[in-house]
């Protein structure tokens, strides 16, 4: 057999990112596309940048043409409406688009498409629907399929749910007794490019393997609790005390996440996925394990393998904060820019006035740095500016700090040390700029 072409979609995603590295490794050869991909996620001449979603059935037509595929694996999703983030564009009409293309290549194409486990009578979100959306037009369409319907996916890297879990196991936090009894079992993310490879061996007029869907999770049910406990076990902190979180904290949790992805950040406690917690992950791997032979891995075998490294214990203690770091540095500056402008205006001018400034230059200066500090606050606010805005933050306390030492060096001695508190802000604001990096 001729070596297969898999197209991997959403190639820069945990589970896409994954899928293209293992089956690589495996001897097929992987063309990994995504709307963009960091340097380090480049491996490969075939790691290639397209605006997926704005290509149309031309375009998709001739990436599977030119490369002369023959599986497409469909790994792209997104979690909730937003800023640059439209389900129905992802999960429905980027499949509908995808499957005409597949259709009109005129080639022999598997579609491997990842999906969620459940039912559409449980579906309670935009995020689900549409997903099942896309499912029954694969049905419908006559294309070779696999859907795909992994569980919780436990991978080595971390990002969204599975990092929000990995910071209540290091942290003596626990979830409500409610969210901790749901049905969570999980998969290990080396099973599904197993799959897919399994999958890419068999002949495309295979009937057994013409259109199958399988739920890809481990065999033994678990909760959410039991997944979190074999987190603890890894990270060393099974024998903590754990404070309970309400679940209305949950709640506005989730609302403040909301507002979050409004300015174009991607938090793992939305409202999108506290409803998709609560719903639970389950389902039945039976008829893949027949079909395919592969035995799941359990969690016990893809957490407790090792103890958590020092690169995993001060990701998950950290990750958390991370949200605490931002909304802090925000409030930071829009807030002391905000009562420079409006509440303490003359106080601020005095301080000048004080120091002989010039009359004309008191007012100007007073209010330019006051709206320099609460712009520096919307740019950090705003996840696509957020590092010209720490940047900038940076760059403008330490203008203070040697603007104070020339000008007016008894600030540096004034009782409450202001300026001398500039330095473990910026400190603060080197430490948010290199906790960007979302993969």
């Amino acid at each position: 057999m001729s070596q297969r072409t898999i197209l991997v979609l959403g190639a820069s995603g945990l589970i896409g990112r994954h899928v293209t590295d293992d089956l690589r490794a495996r001897g097929f050869r992987v063309v990994g596309v995504a709307r963009s991909l960091s340097p380090a996620q480049k491996m490969s001449a075939l790691d290639i940048e397209r605006p997926i979603l704005s290509l149309d059935v031309v375009a998709l037509t001739h990436l599977v043409s030119e490369h002369a595929v023959d599986v497409v694996v469909n790994c792209l999703g997104v979690l909730q409406d937003g800023p640059g983030s439209d389900t129905n564009a992802v999960h429905r009409d980027l499949v509908a688009r995808l499957l005409q293309a597949i259709g009109g290549s005129g080639r022999a194409i598997r579609l491997v498409h990842i999906s969620i486990p459940g039912t559409a009578g449980e579906d309670r979100t935009a995020f689900a629907a549409t997903k099942r959306e896309a499912e029954r037009l694969i049905a419908a369409s006559g294309v070779p399929h696999a859907i795909l319907r992994p569980g919780f996916v436990v991978a080595p890297s971390a990002y969204g749910g599975s990092a929000m879990l990995r910071a209540l196991a290091a942290l003596p936090l626990d979830l409500p007794e409610k969210e901790m009894a749901t049905p969570f079992q999980p998969v290990a993310v080396q099973d599904i490019p197993a799959t897919i490879a399994w999958l890419a061996a068999r002949d495309i007029d295979d009937a057994s393997v013409k259109a199958v869907n399988w739920d890809l999770m481990q065999i033994e049910p678990i909760t959410m609790a039991g997944v979190i406990k074999q987190f603890r076990i890894a990270f060393g902190t099974a024998g903590w005390l754990r404070v309970a979180t309400p679940s209305f904290v949950l709640d506005l949790g989730a609302k403040g996440g909301d507002v979050a992805n409004y300015l174009g950040w991607t938090p793992p406690m939305r409202s999108t996925a506290i409803a998709e917690l609560r719903r639970g992950v389950s389902g039945d791997p039976s008829a893949w394990i027949a079909a395919t032979g592969i035995v799941p891995k359990s969690l016990a075998q893809t957490v407790g393998r090792h103890p958590a490294t020092i690169q995993d214990k001060w990701f998950a203690r950290l990750f958390l904060v991370k949200t605490l770091i931002f909304a802090s540095l925000v409030a930071f500056w829009s807030v002391s820019g905000f009562i420079a402008l409006f509440v303490s205006y003359h106080a601020a001018a005095e301080i000048l006035s004080a120091h002989n400034f010039p009359s004309a230059l008191v007012n100007p200066i007073t209010i330019g740095t006051s709206l320099m500090d609460m712009s520096i606050g919307v740019l950090i606010a705003f996840r696509r500016t957020a590092a010209i805005g720490l940047v900038a933050g940076i760059l403008a306390s330490l203008g203070y700090m040697f603007g104070a030492a020339i000008l007016t060096p008894d600030l540096w001695i004034e009782p409450l040390g202001a300026l001398v508190k500039t330095g473990p802000a910026i400190v603060l604001m080197l430490v948010a700029f290199l906790m960007l990096d979302n993969r």
